[in-house]
């Protein structure tokens, strides 16, 4: 196995599985925990993950085949997306196709969040592009996400184009899809707007 990248939570390791390309996502032991309590952590939100993944799937959102689960390793095996992540692109690209991946991004939010799931981790690192844009790594997600939830979802896309990408219109076109698609997208800028201002507050008051 090839370890292609180590988190605080989990390890992301490049293999071969029955003759597949494959992901293999490990969730680490943390040493500051019981280990017993440590395992069930691991093994509940390994679970938790690769359902959301499902849900996501049921409502059109493109995410990696799920091969496999071990709770026991609190590993999921699955399939590996071999295309460009949205973060090493976009940038790269004339104004007319970022609008349209921009688009495309917020459509597919827009059903993350019409059906309750929140990604809890939405930047442009965890969206692939092959033919169809896919979402990754659901772990720090969750289903049924009140309008806090996804006004934290949307802001933290807002600050990923705000820090790493120079167009400052990509969250414009992601936001200008997804209120086509989700009927409380107004509700969710106020909410975006309502944690802008909050931030501002808790940096005066530091």
């Amino acid at each position: 196995m090839e370890l292609i990248k180590r988190g605080a939570e989990a390890e992301i390791y490049k293999a071969k599985w029955m003759g597949k390309e494959i992901i293999i996502k490990r969730r680490v032991r943390k040493a500051c925990r019981i280990e017993e309590l440590d395992k069930e952590i691991r093994k509940r939100r390994t679970k938790e993950e690769a359902f959301l993944m499902a849900e996501a799937r049921k409502c059109g959102v493109s995410v990696p085949i799920i091969y496999d689960i071990d709770t026991i390793k609190a590993e999921i095996i699955m399939e590996y997306v071999k295309g460009k992540r949205i973060k090493d692109i976009i940038d790269s690209l004339d104004e007319e196709k970022q609008r349209k991946i921009c688009n495309k991004i917020g459509e597919n939010i827009a059903k993350l969040h019409s059906n309750g799931i929140i990604h809890g981790d939405l930047t442009t690192s965890n969206m692939i592009l092959k033919r169809r844009l896919y979402f990754i790594d659901f772990g720090l997600g969750m289903k049924g996400g009140n309008l806090e939830d996804m006004g934290v979802d949307m802001h933290l896309l807002m600050e990923a184009f705000n820090a790493a990408h120079s167009n400052p219109n990509l969250f414009d076109w992601v936001f200008e899809e997804y209120e086509k698609h989700f009927d409380m997208a107004d509700e969710v800028r106020k909410k975006i707007q309502e944690i802008i201002r909050r931030g501002r507050y808790m940096r005066r008051v530091s």
